[in-house]
């Protein structure tokens, strides 16, 4: 989520009328009185409720909107153009004083209009072709520019033509790759000053820029003679798929023992991304370089490490928090979870859009929310790619949270809807559907906004938490790649020192359509889960959650093991009579420079990482005593870092 000041002006002000929306119930229990969170935004929710319930004329949103362009130009991230949209009037006209709104969209680096200067970017002109009618412009900087009748009433069938990049310089595109990207058009039909979205406004679409990055990723755990898939992508410079790059891309494996074509050949339909069939052959630790010449420079990338052994713990590696166009993000929910499948190789995935945040909310359109369920069952393929069905409870008071859900269904429980604004609220909704569902509290020290911690986890459906993301991290103060806008005494271990017993995964929260590889370009690292599994399913994917066989990273596909006297990650183990021994193995994506055993609320032993790639050490736990817990943190040269679950004391 970006902050709050700049999405507060795309989202407010275009609230449709409320819609039919999912409800779990309608005899919710009351709503509990605020607990004053320190970063409450009391304010934007009662701005967003107002917008939600704003009176709306019926000529407010009227008429209809298309690009002109019979053919448009392609567009490719980051590129300046110029967009001519033509709106009709519709039935029932605009009154004098009201106004047609044009906002481009906020996210990402689109430039935005203005009707100031035809010398800056975004310059953007509005004209219909009679002298008895004015258009003013009006700016509202960084968001959008309303253009006012003046002089008469606009009638069923004249038509304005809107310039996007009118000026010298024109406007600039996302600097993302996506369909579906729109510019969208709002109505005041009465003159009144409150708008209605068209939800069919003109879309475009942004390509990839040309190539510039390789990328390789291999799952981190097979069997020996087992066939899995190499995920080789050529893109663009940050990350976008989908880039012209036709050629041969070579492959090196280190060392001996696994079976593949040392050169694979890209053509243009494969537009950069190609699975590689891969059998490994014998026990070992491996990794692959790749190499390709693009336009005479030399591309070279280093895959994960893949680990070899008969009878291993399997590792899932999932992003289950992540934003399409739908809301805040970029592309469309088919383009993410392709992503996420063809490029970052993910075993698992959940697209979370926001229940109420962007231009059209999911909470007020059933039909975004049917288009992401319809895209989560269509990619579902238990043993190859499994996809979760969720979305973000977008609470500006609690913090927020995204919900997942297990099987093909589930509503949106909206966060401004007073029946269900308390998580304890949200929680007794998912209880009384009888469904199977988990909740996950994300960026909670900071960034966007603070999780309010007196309300204690449901173990019921929270039994972990996001500790990284594109936010940074909320495991401590002392974390690598922290948080934005930390709260004191707000970070994951001030709350394990309260006695709540969580988890720890990662998540992209991406809003780049990268799911899985958020941390390409974030100043922050990234987020993925490690989930310890042998069922690749939804079902594997919650108890695997549910027993805390998970563990956190920052983005990068670090192995991590550890295990207290034979207990594996995650376990509450009674209290030893005698010293306990913490074994940690731990094989990294760049040099390890230390591996941290935190006990109870402090870093209480520290090891050099000697710059090893992999890692083996064992730490003494000396008096280990009920009510306590115990984690171990692994942290690169590069910032790079993996975080286990949680072991708890009985």
């Amino acid at each position: 989520m970006p902050p709050v000041s700049k999405a507060l002006l795309f989202a407010l002000p275009f609230a449709v009328a409320l819609g039919a929306g999912c409800s779990p119930s309608e005899d919710a229990p009351p709503a509990e009185p605020p607990r004053d969170p320190p970063t409450a935004l009391y304010g934007t929710v009662k701005e967003l409720r107002a917008a939600r319930d704003a009176k709306r004329h019926t000529s407010d949103g009227g008429g209809r909107a298309w690009l002109e362009q019979a053919e448009e130009t392609p567009i490719h991230a980051g590129q300046s153009g110029r967009w001519e949209i033509v709106y009709e009037v519709g039935p029932e006209g605009i009154e004098e004083g009201g106004f047609l709104r044009l906002t481009i969209p906020a996210f990402w680096e689109w430039t935005p209009a203005q009707t100031v200067d035809e010398n800056l970017p975004g310059y953007t002109t509005a004209s219909i072709g009679t002298e008895d009618v004015v258009l003013r412009g009006i700016d509202n900087p960084g968001s959008w520019v309303d253009f006012k009748v003046e002089g008469r009433k606009l009638t069923e069938g004249e038509r304005i033509t809107i310039v996007y990049g009118d000026g010298n310089r024109g406007a600039r595109a996302d600097r993302y790759a996506e369909a579906g990207s729109r510019f969208w058009i709002s109505v005041d039909g009465d003159g009144d000053g409150i708008a209605r979205i068209l939800p069919d406004s003109p879309e475009v679409e942004v390509l990839a820029g040309p190539p510039a990055r390789l990328n390789v990723v291999v799952p981190s755990t097979v069997l020996p003679d087992e066939a899995f898939l190499l995920r080789i992508s050529v893109l663009d410079a940050i990350g976008n798929a989908g880039t012209d790059f036709t050629g041969e891309v070579r492959l090196i494996a280190a060392p001996d023992g696994l079976e593949f074509p040392e050169t694979v050949s890209l053509e243009a339909d494969d537009l950069g991304v190609l699975p590689v069939n891969v059998t490994a052959r014998e026990k070992g630790l491996y990794r692959f370089i790749a190499q390709a010449t693009v336009h005479g420079r030399e591309l070279v990338a280093q895959s994960n490490p893949l680990l070899v052994e008969p009878r291993i713990a399997r590792i899932m590696w999932a992003d289950l928090h992540g934003h399409s166009n739908l809301s805040d993000g970029t592309g469309t929910p088919e383009q993410f979870l392709r992503y996420a499948r063809d490029v970052s190789g993910l075993d698992v995935v959940a697209l979370t859009d926001h229940d109420h945040w962007g231009m059209l909310f999911l909470d007020e359109h059933p039909d975004l929310w049917e288009e992401i369920r319809q895209q989560t069952r269509a990619f579902n393929d238990p043993g190859n790619f499994v996809t979760v069905l969720g979305y973000e409870w977008t609470s500006w008071i609690h913090g927020h949270r995204h919900v997942l859900y297990f099987g093909d269904d589930g509503p949106i429980i909206s966060s401004i809807d007073e029946r269900y604004e308390t998580p304890t609220q949200l929680w007794e909704a998912l209880r009384r559907l009888d469904i199977e569902a988990l909740t996950f509290a994300h960026h909670s020290a900071g960034g966007p906004i603070a999780t309010n911690w007196k309300f204690a986890p449901d173990p019921q459906f929270e039994p972990v938490t996001e500790i990284a993301s594109v936010h940074g991290s909320s495991e401590a103060s002392d974390s690598p790649q922290r948080i934005y806008n930390p709260l004191a005494g707000n970070f994951v271990r001030d709350v394990l020192d309260q006695g709540y017993r969580l988890g720890f995964i990662g998540s992209g929260d991406s809003h780049d359509g990268h799911p899985g590889l958020a941390h390409l370009t974030s100043p922050y690292m990234g987020g993925l889960a490690a989930l310890i599994t042998p069922d690749h399913s939804r079902q594997g994917v919650r108890e695997a959650l549910l027993a805390r066989r998970c563990y956190a990273t920052n983005g990068p596909r670090i192995i991590l093991r550890t295990a207290i006297d034979g207990n594996r990650m995650g376990s509450t183990i009674a209290a030893p009579a005698e010293d306990a021994f913490l074994y940690v193995r731990t094989i990294a994506c760049a040099p390890i420079v230390r591996v941290e055993l935190i006990r109870s609320g402090a870093v209480v032993d520290s090891l050099d990482g000697q710059k090893y790639w992999d890692y083996e050490a064992e730490f003494t736990l000396k008096n280990l005593a009920k009510g306590e817990y115990v984690y171990v943190r692994v942290i690169q040269e590069d910032g790079g870092a993996a975080w286990s679950s949680p072991f708890y004391v009985d």
